[in-house]
This record gives structure tokens, sequence and C-alpha cells, in this order.
């Protein structure tokens, strides 16, 4: 497939595409007659590097149809962070939220449970992360661990929806000033640090205008910065509702395994360790311990054979996930991963790679193929 990088005035925004785009790798983006929601998108996509395929370009002038392709998980993934935007921007429309909320809701929840170690892949690794939408990729990643933690503790199926909305739009007033702050750090203004304050109840009054009626939905967004005692905020109460506790917890969690300019993710093992001494015997925090294991996907790992892998599928035990290797024995990249068992001796974990930036070059679909299921599904009898 020969490619021609794509610049802003070969695609316009809200008009169907006439060809499909792709990355620098010739993974789909964006399929033929699909369209760009914002600005904002066209520009991450700029900014990612977009190209489209010469003969399908060639094929265009001739007056021949493009073929539609059916986007991959990962374009998939890639999509709900701006419906997401979407979504959050008509919070001021009453007419269209709830139904764009209810749409968006549904789509992560199929992709959650379509593969959830892509799920949990994604929130670790973080593809492509662009820090200026850190308050979309967050509220995402929050919304998908809400859930599975939820379906891990048995909720109703109700309850995990209204788990997922509350994470969301939980943020819903501070989205832009998490992505500015996410980029610039330093020391916020009064007046942000006042926004900040206030976010859950600003949310929960834009929720109300919106129509939202869901009182669970309503209050687990309101109070999902305070703490049993009175230590949280914006009104220090005393006693918290079991989801805004979920929220909270989440969203702490993928706080610190999330980086910023400033600082680096903290390791997941560490991280993991503090909120479990934070709330010892906690039912929530065990499932959210569980849910990651010790060895979630998109941890990279040294294995004994001298290779370094990345995580794919949580393992039939906790110590043995199953693997793709990037770099072989001599030290040479993989031209094509290879699959490993980590519960053969000659492929055990020796130790885990701090440095995640090997990662940054390996689209997923090359671990987990187009659509995330194919492959790599009959190594693993637990998922």
């Amino acid at each position: 497939m020969q490619l021609l990088k794509l610049v802003a005035e070969q695609v316009q925004v809200a008009v169907p595409l006439p060809f499909n785009v792709r990355d620098a790798s010739g993974g789909l983006l964006l399929a033929c007659g699909q369209k760009l929601h914002s600005q904002g998108q066209l520009l991450s996509l700029l900014e990612r590097g977009m190209y489209a395929d010469v003969q399908e370009l060639r094929a265009l002038q001739a007056g021949q149809e493009i073929p539609t392709e059916a986007p991959s998980l990962a374009s998939r993934w890639q999509q709900a962070v701006w419906s997401l935007d979407v979504m959050l921007k008509s919070l001021s429309d009453a007419e269209h939220f709830l139904s764009s909320c209810d749409e968006v809701t549904t789509e992560l929840i199929m992709l959650a449970r379509q593969d959830g170690d892509v799920a949990l892949y994604q929130s670790v690794r973080q593809e492509n992360q662009q820090l200026r939408l850190y308050g979309l990729t967050h509220s995402l990643h929050v919304a998908t661990l809400c859930l599975m933690v939820a379906q891990r503790l048995g909720w109703p199926e109700e309850r995990q929806r209204c788990a997922v909305k509350a994470a969301l739009t939980m943020n819903a007033s501070i989205i832009e000033l998490q992505g500015r702050y996410a980029m610039a750090g330093g020391r916020l203004t009064e007046s942000q640090r006042e926004q900040i304050r206030r976010h859950p109840e600003d949310a929960t009054k834009r929720l109300r205008a919106a129509g939202t009626a869901d009182e669970e939905w309503l209050a687990a967004v309101a109070q999902h910065h305070e703490q049993p005692g009175g230590r949280g905020y914006p009104r220090g109460l005393s006693e918290v509702e079991e989801l805004a506790r979920l929220l909270r917890l989440v969203d702490v969690f993928m706080a610190k395994i999330s980086a910023r300019t400033q600082r680096p993710a903290m390791d997941i093992k560490l991280a993991a360790r503090q909120t479990y001494e934070m709330a010892p015997g906690d039912a929530m925090v065990a499932a959210l311990i569980k849910e990651f294991g010790m060895y979630p996907p998109g941890e990279l790992l040294r294995l004994t054979s001298g290779e370094l892998a990345v995580v794919v599928r949580r393992g039939a035990s906790l110590q043995c996930p199953l693997v793709m290797t990037l770099v072989d024995a001599q030290g040479k990249a993989c031209t094509v991963p290879m699959r490993r068992d980590t519960s053969r001796p000659e492929h055990a974990v020796a130790a885990v790679v701090p440095d995640k930036s090997l990662l940054a070059r390996v689209p997923s679909e090359r671990l987990y193929g187009l659509y995330g299921l194919h492959g790599l599904d009959a190594l693993n009898p637990l998922h």
C-alpha cells in the first residue's frame, strides 16, 4: 500500500469523507463516508499524521466507488473520544443531550465487552496520547474501568450504565482546563482552583438543566470528590453514596497512572499498593486491583529469554500473562511480533520495564489484529 500524507485542506469537518483515512502504517482511522466531528478532531489527526491510499485516490479521480472498510477496534476507541466531545458540548441542548449520552454509553459498553483486555490496554497504554485531550480521554478511561469494576462487583445492568454515564459527565465543566493543565503544568491560579473546587456542583447543575432526572447519576457526579468523614470537597460530606465512591476510586487511580508534561505515569503496582493501603479490605479496591492483575495489558516486560514484550492478555494465572514480543533476545526490533506464553519457563517474566517509550511506535492493531479478537483469544481460556 502506497500512502500519501494528507493536509487540512483535503478533508472537511461535518462532510462525509470521500476516501478512507489511515495512519502511517496503513491502519484505518476513519472509514470512507464517516465525518469529522470538529476542528479539534481534525487538528488531532493532523498531529498524529493522517494518510490516504494512493490507489484509492486514483480510483476516486477515475469516478470509481471506494470500498467501505469496517473500522478497527482501535479506530472505534479513538472515535469514542470524539463522540464524548460532541456529547459534552451538547449539554446546553436538552433536546439532544440525553440521547447522545445513551449512544456514547452504549458504544463504550460494547467496546469494553467485546474485548476487556483491549479496553485495559487502552487505559494503561493511552495510545497516541495527546495531552490537550486529557480531559476527554481521562473521562473515557475512568468510565471504562468503572464499568469493569461494577461488573466484577455484580452490579445490575442498569446500575452499570449509570456508573458509565456518571464517569463520562463528572468533569463536564473542566474538560478544557484539564487538557491545558496536563500540557502546561505549573501552579493553578486562584480562579482555576475555585473552578476545580466547584466543578462537581457545576456539572450537576448542567446535567439537571439538560433533563437528567436520574438521582443516583446526579448524586455520584455531585459527590465524586467527597470522602467519608468529611475530608473531601466541595461540601465536606461525612457520608458518601456508593457510586460516588466508585467514581472517586477509579478517578484517582487513573490520574496516578496517567502521564503529564511535568511528571511520568506512576508504576501500576505502586498505584495499586497505595490504593490498597488507603482502604485495606474494601471490596471496590479489591475488585479494581483484581481487574488489572499483576501484569495488565499494556505493561512492558523483559522475559527470561532476553526479549522485550508487551502484555496483551491477562493469563490463566496472575503471574503468567500472554505477551507479544517487540525486541528479540539480540536487541533487534521484531518486524513481526511473536506470541509468548509466560507460563513457559523459557518465556517467564523477568522484570517490568519502566520506560514505555518503545510502545509509542507500535499500533495496537499489530498486537491484536484489526478487530481485537483474532488470533490471541484461543491462547487464553479465560478471555
